[in-house]
């Protein structure tokens, strides 16, 4: 089983950052309200970057250094260009 770090671009132009072991399902409990606390009303989502991992002990470390960027950052990131 493989793991996923991923951001999604809410309606409201904010990022998500998050993990999961099924990406289409996580996506579809976002888009329905049942995600995050954060993402509830601010849909629809985008997604906008993914990054697969061996283990969840991967997937949660980069998560945490995702989640640690500024938003400058974390657009480098989606677009690419993270240096």
């Amino acid at each position: 089983m493989h793991w996923t770090v991923y951001i999604l671009r809410c309606a409201d132009g904010t990022l998500y950052t998050g993990i999961t072991n099924d990406l289409e399902r996580r996506i579809s409990e976002h888009q329905s309200g049942q995600g995050a606390k954060y993402t509830k009303g601010r849909g629809p989502f985008e997604l906008v970057f993914n990054e697969s991992y061996r283990n969840r002990a991967e997937a949660s470390r980069r998560e945490i250094e995702v989640k640690s960027m500024n938003r400058v950052q974390k657009l480098k990131l989606v677009t690419g260009k993270e240096s």
